[in-house]
């Protein structure tokens, strides 16, 4: 988790598997609209954002898949793992499903957020990597892991 700053915009989930499994083309930040022990949960960092996915439905972005534990002091039931729906503009929803009808292109949710806060999810149109592509990814993350450890020796 990061630290928030004084306006108290902090990350509080991110699908950190995303980047490794997809290539990022387009990223955009949406409202989520849920329920008041929902955010409280939230808050508390009792989200999973690891299955999840978003899909254009009706004219609007739902998010599937999303698992929220319940608030250890609520007094509602509520399905941890029912769809939610994502608050974008009307052109902004347009241009994703123009986006997605492209063959291997998905939406992806990257990281949930507040900001001023309100709850925001991240999310990406992104498009399925190969095998090789993530052996790429992977050797790149090493060779940026291996000059980092060189710079802070040559610094000590």
């Amino acid at each position: 988790m990061s630290t928030p700053s004084r306006r108290g915009d902090a990350t509080v989930i991110s699908n950190r598997r995303a980047r490794f499994e997809y290539f990022i083309d387009e990223v955009y930040e949406c409202g989520l609209v849920l329920v008041g022990c929902e955010v409280k949960s939230i808050r508390e960092g009792l989200a999973n954002l690891q299955d999840s996915y978003a899909r254009i439905d009706g004219g609007e972005v739902w998010l599937m898949g999303l698992h929220i534990s319940p608030y250890k002091f609520s007094r509602g039931e509520v399905d941890p793992v029912r769809k939610r729906k994502l608050l974008l503009h009307h052109n902004e929803i347009a241009k994703i499903q123009r986006d997605t009808e492209t063959k291997g292109s998905t939406l992806v949710p990257l990281r949930i957020y507040f900001k001023e806060g309100r709850v925001k999810v991240e999310i990406a149109v992104a498009r399925g990597k190969h095998h090789y592509d993530k052996r790429q990814s992977i050797a790149e993350r090493d060779s940026k892991r291996e000059t980092d450890r060189a710079m802070k020796g040559q610094r000590d």
